[in-house]
């Protein structure tokens, strides 16, 4: 059995320039980025010679099957060597499949109907603290025909290096900011009762699991401006807990978020917060005496309250920095209930093979209408 492994090398700078400096940045080299990031703290990259690309100009939210066609295109007319992505897990992911030799569409690298080789280097560059990207071997997308997200996870998707760069976050409104922070706070909280976790993984999300609840309760105390301060400890914990759920996967939580993304286009990490608690407060039912009742001592310390406590304390924390919504708020109609439930349980094996407890179709649909 395979216990760990971590095969993208961490960097951190304190500032871009010092990276374009280092990474000699340049001629051969294909950079996808968000274009306010870019232009806030890269703009020198452009005379370097560099192919650069922002993934505003393949389209707007989360990736789909579609703008990474419009991407590849782009992308095969050059002889880039190197890709550098700075962004989001979004155009992280998008950048991933770059990397692959062929002339294959993107539905076809997603639902694996063609061999993936690796034949170029990514450098990944995050700017959100919430996507784990930089270190996971996962690209996700939306297929469109099917309107729902599907994972590549593959060897050949690990970046070779990630750089942490803390002053990037600064370009985050409080909401992304809030909620891709949640989001790595899944990541490590799915990865560390999963089925595959190891003594390794869930060193890393126990790590993470308690810089992001601290932080998210200087922020309840402080309020929005304090996060300057957060920005290091939090880019790090988002880090590790991507190293963890690399090697141990994520659960029903991003299963059941995806079709909430693909159908009604709700950022990623906004749709998994929707199903944080209500998952694990039926994981909780199903089986109390497994992996979550250590999970559910370990939060009880950080939260100072009991361990049959700690998910209301989570939701009421979480509450207090962004409102979770109820599902129909976001178009979801309750005749889709059964069928978001369905589509779940035949598309996203992989996610529910890694869960807590392995849900089907019934279960999930209790889930759905609890939220609706």
């Amino acid at each position: 059995m395979k216990l760990f492994q971590e095969k993208t090398e961490v960097c951190q700078y304190q500032s871009a320039e010092e990276f374009v400096r280092e990474f000699q940045i340049g001629e051969g080299d294909f950079i996808l980025a968000g274009k306010s990031v870019f232009e806030a703290h890269f703009q020198n990259v452009r005379s370097s010679g560099a192919e650069v690309h922002f993934k505003s100009e393949y389209g707007q939210g989360e990736p789909t099957d579609l703008m990474v066609d419009a991407l590849l295109k782009d992308f095969r007319q050059t002889d880039c060597g190197r890709i550098i992505a700075i962004g989001g897990g979004a155009v992280i992911d998008m950048a991933k499949i770059l990397v692959l030799d062929g002339e294959a569409k993107a539905s076809e690298y997603y639902q694996k109907q063609v061999p993936v080789k690796k034949v170029r280097t990514l450098v990944a560059v995050p700017t959100t603290c919430g996507a784990g990207s930089e270190v996971s071997n996962v690209s996700i997308a939306e297929l469109t025909q099917l309107q729902t997200k599907l994972g590549l996870a593959c060897e050949e998707m690990y970046p070779d290096q990630a750089v942490l760069i803390p002053e990037l976050l600064g370009e985050l409104p409080w909401h992304f900011f809030v909620t891709s922070a949640i989001d790595a706070l899944i990541h490590a909280i799915e990865s560390y009762v999963s089925p595959r976790s190891t003594l390794y993984t869930r060193m890393f999300a126990k790590e993470a699991m308690e810089i992001l609840l601290k932080g998210f309760c200087t922020l309840a105390e402080k309020g929005p401006d304090s996060r300057q301060e957060l920005f290091e400890d939090f880019l790090a914990a988002s880090d590790m807990a991507g190293i963890s759920f690399a090697n141990a996967g994520t659960g029903a939580v991003h299963a059941m978020s995806y079709p909430l993304s693909g159908v009604y286009h709700v950022t990623h990490g906004e749709a998994n917060y929707q199903f944080l608690t209500a998952v694990f407060q039926a994981y909780q039912e199903a089986d109390p005496d497994g992996g979550i009742r250590e999970l559910n001592q370990f939060l009880a310390g950080i939260l100072s309250c009991g361990a049959d406590q700690v998910y209301g304390e989570i939701e009421k924390l979480l509450g207090g920095l962004i409102q979770r919504k109820p599902l129909r708020e976001y178009g979801m109609k309750e005749e889709e209930i059964r069928s978001f439930a369905e589509s779940v349980e035949q598309s996203q094996q992989r996610l529910l093979n890694q869960s807590y407890v392995k849900f089907g179709a019934d279960e999930m649909e209790k889930i759905y209408r609890k939220l609706y």
